[in-house]
């Protein structure tokens, strides 16, 4: 059983593979029972909001730790994975613009991914 932390690399990391722009992670364990991190995202288009969430969910499997929910897959414009631990927002550009989750969540600590990232 991978730590929560574990989880939100892993999934940082499978996000990346694909190309995901503008990942932030909040951490988040401290102000809500939600979850003990955020990981949110922009994709450029439904495909690739599709191809983010297949690949993070797949790779997410494959360590053992399936999602147990998600929502908005069929939609397209923001998809949300929920790995327990670890709730993933998959946002178009204007999506992500309109909800502005950083705002709401501004009180959660930033996460410094630069390691698990390419540039």
């Amino acid at each position: 059983m991978l730590t929560p932390q574990e989880v939100m690399e892993a999934i940082v990391r499978a996000l990346d593979s694909k190309k995901a722009r503008d990942i932030t992670v909040l951490k988040t364990e401290k102000i809500t029972i939600l979850a003990n991190y955020f990981v949110i995202c922009t994709a450029g288009s439904t495909t690739q909001i599709k191809t983010l969430s297949d690949e993070t969910g797949k790779v997410l499997s494959e360590l053992g730790e399936p999602p147990l929910h998600n929502e908005g897959y069929r939609d397209g414009g923001w998809v949300l994975l929920d790995f327990g631990c670890v709730v993933v927002h998959l946002f178009l550009e204007e999506t992500r613009k309109f909800y502005d989750l950083e705002r709401p969540w501004s009180d959660a600590e930033k996460v410094d991914i630069s390691s698990m990232v390419t540039e």
